[in-house]
């Protein structure tokens, strides 16, 4: 099965990594960084705070449409919304490698040109991506959305005829690693979750630090979280 997967792999990506629908042009993007050699792009919200948030998205998920909702929400932070490789005005294509890579250096970024805390908020993928940086760099607060215990363990949810765990190279195993985590962390748990389901973020949280926060949004589903009126409070003042 090894030789297959390493086959399937690069088709496995493509079916993994959804993402077509946030694509745009690059003049529509404020904020360029080189990684390797390789621009990613996105929007630097509130420019001169004291404090920084950064925020890695959900597979599909355009950032676009957070511009004009941090600014406000956040007013002490200047946020950061970079695209992932081949995600909005992104060049290349994702892996878990340079995913990581890159989300490291959207972290550092912020980190060199703020006295104060680095936050960060990570949803659904971005979730893993989001724990992977914490435990490599000092995250204070954490922030997780619809989080997973392992990539792995989601797809197979999903796809339970299908030999995911063969398939996919892609791991994002973020319970292997929960234990290096230093940070505070809050989780938020959408209760009617089709894509993450709740066992596998149930999953995550038994594995987390014992101080973590659990926001349960009971009638929430994977795509409409944010819409709950607990929500952006919540995030809000665990990050105060």
């Amino acid at each position: 099965m090894r030789p297959l997967a390493a086959l399937l792999a690069p088709l496995s990506r493509r079916l993994l990594y959804q993402r077509g629908p946030t694509r745009l042009p690059a003049e529509r993007t404020d904020l360029e960084l080189r990684v390797d050699g390789v621009a990613v792009r996105g929007w630097e919200v509130n420019p001169g705070r004291e404090r920084a948030l950064v925020y890695y998205g959900g597979n599909a998920e355009g950032l676009d449409w957070l511009v004009p909702e941090l600014g406000p929400r956040f007013p002490d932070h200047t946020s950061y919304l970079v695209a992932y490789r081949g995600y909005g005005a992104s060049e290349g294509s994702p892996d878990e490698h340079v995913l990581t890579t890159d989300a490291l250096a959207v972290f550092d970024h912020a980190a060199a040109r703020h006295p104060g805390p680095v936050h960060v908020v990570g949803r659904s993928l971005g979730s893993g991506v989001a724990i992977q940086v914490a435990v490599r760099r000092p995250v204070e607060r954490l922030v997780l959305v619809t989080p997973f215990d392992s990539l792995v363990a989601t797809a197979a949810d999903l796809y339970p005829r299908l030999p995911v765990r063969h398939l996919l190279q892609d791991r994002w195993d973020s319970a292997a690693v929960a234990d290096r985590l230093r940070s505070r962390v809050l989780v938020v748990r959408a209760g009617h979750d089709d894509v993450v389901r709740p066992a596998r973020t149930d999953a995550l949280v038994e594995v987390l630090p014992t101080d973590t926060v659990v926001l349960d949004v009971p009638g929430a589903r994977h795509e409409n979280v944010h819409d709950d009126p607990a929500y952006w409070p919540a995030i809000k003042e665990f990050l105060s």
